[in-house]
């Protein structure tokens, strides 16, 4: 396998990996900083070659590349992984919601017959979304964080709302989940995932609350239509390395990768 980005994610799957839990071996990473690439090969018993630059990565000798890195990875790099004959599992989701991009993805997999993996991320019950996605009338994806897992987002480079001034449960977004993975780039792949499983980016509504009270990242998810409908609510703790991301994105990678690698039996859709 092969890893592009080192980051927080990245360094719990090369983890995972290089303690067997995953019956895979990483043979070669990189990451746009060589000093994130450097610290997880100290770190690795299994020592992966660093790789100059994200083409010769495309073009190592592994079946699988493993992006963990950005959304403008996913938009610069994705398609030549794919032309170098390489299956991928994308973290960053929110990038697909370009609608070029998703469709240099897709016609990338079948020109050059490979997969891509999407991961459900830090939520759940997309199994159900996939199931209902025909007779799916509403879906509203409410996410509530802690004020300083939302620091650094695009959102605030035109909004005038202070952050450390939040003092309780604040609105600070409302809109569709296309507006929201482009403006919250770090913060909302789940509504990416969501839009894609189910009714489509315009459609899926997302509501995002900043609370300095909570330590939890937490994503309610509203659907309707003809079937019925459902509700689910997933209170998620952050990553110990970084607050934006829910530990439950990374096991949820892990869970995905265990399952391309592995031959027992599959469970769910």
């Amino acid at each position: 396998m092969g890893l592009l980005g080192c980051g927080a994610i990245g360094s719990e799957i090369a983890f995972a990996i290089d303690s067997g839990k995953i019956s895979a071996k990483l043979t070669h990473i990189y990451d746009f900083s060589k000093d994130n690439s450097g610290k997880l090969v100290n770190m690795l018993q299994n020592k992966p070659i660093v790789t100059e630059n994200v083409g010769l990565l495309a073009a190592s000798p592994v079946d699988l590349i493993i992006e963990a890195a950005s959304q403008d990875a996913v938009r610069d790099d994705i398609l030549s992984i794919l032309q170098n004959r390489k299956d991928v599992m994308i973290m960053s989701v929110g990038a697909l919601l370009d609608e070029s991009i998703f469709d240099i993805v897709m016609d990338g997999c079948k020109d050059f017959n490979k997969r891509v993996y999407l991961p459900s991320g830090a939520i759940i019950g997309l199994d159900g979304i996939r199931a209902v996605r025909d007779e799916l009338d509403l879906v509203t994806l409410v996410t509530t964080k802690n004020p300083k897992a939302l620091k650094g987002a695009k959102f605030f480079e035109t909004s005038n709302i202070d952050l450390d001034g939040i003092t309780q449960s604040t609105i600070i977004y409302e809109g569709s989940a296309q507006e929201a993975v482009r403006l919250f780039p770090a913060n909302i792949n789940v509504a990416a995932l969501l839009s894609l499983a189910g009714i489509g980016s315009q459609k899926t509504r997302v509501k995002i609350i900043a609370d300095p009270s909570t330590d939890k990242n937490t994503h309610e998810i509203q659907a309707e239509g003809k079937f019925g409908k459902f509700s689910i609510k997933v209170e998620n703790m952050p990553s110990p390395s970084n607050p934006k991301t829910s530990r439950l994105a990374t096991l949820a990678a892990i869970e995905c990768l265990k399952k391309i690698c592995g031959t027992s039996l599959n469970i769910g859709t």
